[in-house]
């Protein structure tokens, strides 16, 4: 089976069954998932969502928000903190 044919047989249902495999490591009978078999459904669940899931609903998405030109972070409250490193006894 090609990724072709693959993709074609996938739906919602079957691929969060794959999401939930890959999450918990285990198929929903409780055996187990290989590493291969863990590669295979992530890369089964990304290939589907790259076609079916707008960007921002896709596995992984981090959204980044928007800066202007110049714009900084005003996450600034830990600048005035004195640094002070860990010290091993």
């Amino acid at each position: 089976m090609n990724i072709e044919q693959m993709l074609a047989v996938l739906n919602p249902e079957i691929v969060g069954r794959l999401k939930t495999a890959v999450e918990i490591g285990k198929w929903p009978n409780g055996v187990a998932l290989t590493k291969e078999q863990r590669e295979i459904c992530m890369q089964a669940v990304y290939a589907w969502e790259i076609q079916h899931l707008p960007e921002t609903e896709r596995s992984g998405y981090i959204d980044r928000g928007t800066k202007e030109e110049g714009e900084q972070c005003d996450d600034d409250h830990h600048k005035n903190e004195d640094f002070q490193p860990i010290k091993f006894i």
